[in-house]
């Protein structure tokens, strides 16, 4: 599906972008314009007109909020939010040192922030105990009641962040009865950003954890926690609740098998006997020539050379090896809601290897088409279609 670009990496971004508008997280006149402004593969020209439309929109929400305007301004600090996040996708050259990134990174959470502390529903900022650190994230709740609900938590992705939760998943939850928990885990968001931890395979070291945190809420019902995993997180939670018992069920944003193997499929044999080889002197030159012409390549790798603390943009392809749920897939047992795009540009293939897989749970793998609008990664520009089968899938799970 073409939006708005040629170049395969910005009409997906593009498309993401747009998509949240079902939540207030874009106005699609603001998204063509700034679009237009924009060449094909234009990096530069990317962070400049998504942060100029990012810092309008900003200082229009604070006009708001100076007025007493509380719902205008809080429309305008989400989309300013998902606008500062846009803007700071493609900086992945150097982004732990890239002041853009740094400036960026913050003015998204911060135009968030702003915005919930407008919601007409209790939203609470926490910090979730992990090792020798916290996980910073968000509590969203249905209502102040303190009554038990469904939950679910929200797991990031290669590239995402917990503001994002709320356009992928809290709102339309929200709307349905649940409450759900957000977070930034090790190699996403804030936490890659500001405390320099990047991925690790082993995810249930990261959502026990987090499960630990949520059932001290007297908000969260123990017997009806759910993991939702967006893109990577797909991966992510189906390993985790392979070792974490306390969860009711599981819903994968695509259903992710095996990581590596995403890279591999989309790779030269040649270059990938190189890379696993350790033959760098011929994988890093042919890699770069691939990235010089590719910007999903090129992005891809720069980031997975920092999330995953490679040493090299080859060690970053040989560090996914360890994502994948081989041996221990048959150890889930909860029951999993798979989804897949038909025209997934990253992981095609990979949930039809999940749902093979997951031998001892119980299974429903749903893909969205293309003849729908649903049929691109994480079903981004058709939020509503998803919703609709996501929801009414764990509604029926949970037997609600």
């Amino acid at each position: 599906m073409k939006f708005l670009f040629e170049n395969e990496s910005f009409s997906f971004e593009a498309l993401r972008a747009a998509g949240f508008a079902n939540y207030d997280g874009a106005d699609l006149g603001e998204i063509l314009m700034t679009a237009g402004a924009i060449a094909d593969g234009d990096e530069a020209g990317w962070l400049r007109e998504w942060k100029a439309l990012a810092e309008r929109v900003r200082t229009q929400a604070e006009k708001s909020l100076a007025a007493g305007h509380a719902v205008s301004a809080r429309e305008a600090f989400l989309r300013a939010s998902n606008y500062y996040r846009t803007a700071e996708f493609f900086r992945r050259e150097n982004p732990a040192t890239d002041p853009a990134v740094k400036l960026l990174s913050e003015a998204s959470r911060k135009a968030f922030v702003s915005a919930i502390e407008l919601f007409d529903t209790p939203v609470e900022q926490v910090a979730i105990p992990y090792e020798d650190t916290t996980l910073p994230g968000y509590l969203f709740l249905v209502d102040d009641s303190g009554t038990p609900r469904p939950t679910i938590i929200y797991n990031n992705g290669f590239d995402s962040t917990a503001e994002e939760s709320y356009f992928v998943v809290a709102a339309a939850a929200l709307r349905r009865g649940y409450n759900v928990l957000a977070f930034d885990g090790p190699g996403q968001g804030a936490v890659i950003r500001e405390q320099g931890l990047t991925f690790r395979p082993d995810w249930e070291a990261v959502i026990t954890p987090v499960v630990d945190f949520a059932l001290t809420r007297p908000e969260v019902a123990p017997d009806a926690i759910t993991l939702f995993g967006y893109s990577l997180g797909g991966y992510l939670v189906a390993r985790a609740a392979a070792f974490e018992q306390r969860i009711a069920a599981i819903i994968l944003d695509d259903g992710v098998y095996d990581f590596h193997g995403a890279y591999a499929s989309s790779m030269p044999e040649f270059l990938m006997g190189w890379i696993e080889s350790g033959n760098d002197y011929a994988a890093i030159p042919t890699l770069s020539m691939i990235m010089f012409a590719s910007t999903q390549v090129r992005w891809a790798l720069n980031n997975g050379t920092w999330v995953l603390g490679a040493e090299s943009i080859a060690d970053s392809v040989r560090k996914t090896r360890a994502f994948t749920l081989d041996g221990v897939a048959d150890q889930i047992t909860c029951p999993a809601l798979i989804l897949d795009a038909e025209n997934d540009q990253f992981f095609r293939g990979q949930p039809q290897l999940v749902e093979k897989a997951l031998v001892n749970a119980p299974t429903t793998l749903v893909t969205l088409t293309e003849a729908e609008g649903a049929g691109e990664h994480c079903h981004m520009g058709a939020m509503a279609r998803f919703h609709q089968e996501t929801f009414d899938w764990l509604d029926t799970t949970l037997q609600r």
